[in-house]
C-alpha cells in the first residue's frame, strides 16, 4: 500500500482490484465480532451517517457497512499514491470522492472544499459517506472537515473502527495497519455524534473534540476485543 508500486492508471486499476481481492479475502478469514450486537439495525435507523475513521486504521472499514446500506461513498486523498484506494473502493461498491483536508491555508489547494459539497450531495442522495477524521501529518487529532459536513448536511457521524489481531502495522507517518488472514477480528461502532446546522465556533470546537474522544474510545475497545493495542495510540502530542 505505502509503497510507489505503480503510479499509472493501468498500475492503479491492476493493484486497486488485487487489493480489493485481498479486502474481500481477510473479511472470509477472520472471525468478527461486532458492538454494537444490532450494528446493522443500528446503523439502518441512523442511515445515512457519516462514518468516522483514523488515517491508517481506515483501509478495513468497509467490513462495518451492513447489507442494507446500499449506497457509500468515501473520501479518498487527491495524492497519486491513493488512486490504488480508489480503484478498490470502486470494486468494493463505494463510490470514490478524491480531496482531502489540511492545515489552514491548504484546504482548498487539496481539493477539501469541492469534495466536502461533494460528499454533502451523496448524504441528500441518501448515500452513507465515510471520511478520516484527522488530516494528513497530524495523526489522531481530528478536524473541522467532518464536523463541518455533518452540520451542512444535518447527518450524524458514527466513529468506527475495524481492526484484527493478525495485521500488518505500517511505519508510516499514521501507524496504517492491514489485516492478515486467519485470526480475530473487532468492527465496533460508537455513539453517534450530532451537529446543529446552527452550529457557532464553540459548538464545533465540542462537536470535533467529541469525535476525537469517540474515535479514541471505540479503538481502545476494537483492539481489546481481539487481544492487542492501538499502534496509533501515542501519535497525539500530549
Amino acid at each position: 500500500m505505502h509503497k510507489r508500486l505503480g503510479r499509472g492508471p493501468v498500475a492503479h486499476e491492476v493493484l486497486g482490484f488485487l487489493f480489493a481481492a485481498y479486502l474481500r479475502f481477510i473479511r472470509r478469514a477472520n472471525r468478527f465480532v461486532q458492538e454494537p450486537a444490532d450494528l446493522e439495525d443500528f446503523l439502518t435507523r441512523e442511515a445515512p451517517v457519516i462514518v468516522a475513521m483514523w488515517h491508517g486504521q481506515h483501509l478495513m472499514v468497509t467490513y462495518a457497512r451492513p447489507k442494507s446500506i446500499v449506497r457509500a461513498a468515501a473520501l479518498i486523498s487527491l495524492n497519486r499514491d491513493a488512486g490504488v484506494q480508489a480503484v478498490a473502493l470502486r470494486h468494493l461498491g463505494v463510490a470514490p470522492v478524491r480531496g482531502s483536508g489540511g492545515r489552514p491555508g491548504r484546504f482548498r489547494q487539496k481539493g477539501g472544499g469541492p469534495a466536502l459539497l461533494r460528499l454533502k450531495r451523496e448524504l441528500e442522495d441518501g448515500a452513507t459517506v465515510a471520511m478520516t477524521a484527522d488530516v494528513p501529518k497530524r495523526p489522531r487529532i481530528a478536524g473541522l472537515g467532518i464536523v463541518t459536513l455533518a452540520k451542512l448536511s444535518g447527518r450524524p457521524i458514527a466513529p468506527v473502527a475495524v481492526v484484527t489481531s493478525r495485521r500488518f502495522d505500517f511505519a508510516s507517518w499514521d501507524r496504517a495497519s492491514l489485516g492478515k488472514p486467519f485470526g480475530r477480528g473487532a468492527i465496533v461502532v460508537g455513539d453517534v455524534i450530532r451537529v446543529p446546522p446552527d452550529a457557532d465556533e464553540a459548538v464545533l470546537e465540542a462537536a470535533r473534540c467529541a469525535v476525537q474522544e469517540g474515535l479514541d474510545e471505540v479503538h481502545r475497545r476494537a483492539y481489546a476485543l481481539v487481544g492487542g493495542s492501538d499502534p496509533g495510540a501515542g501519535l497525539r502530542p500530549a
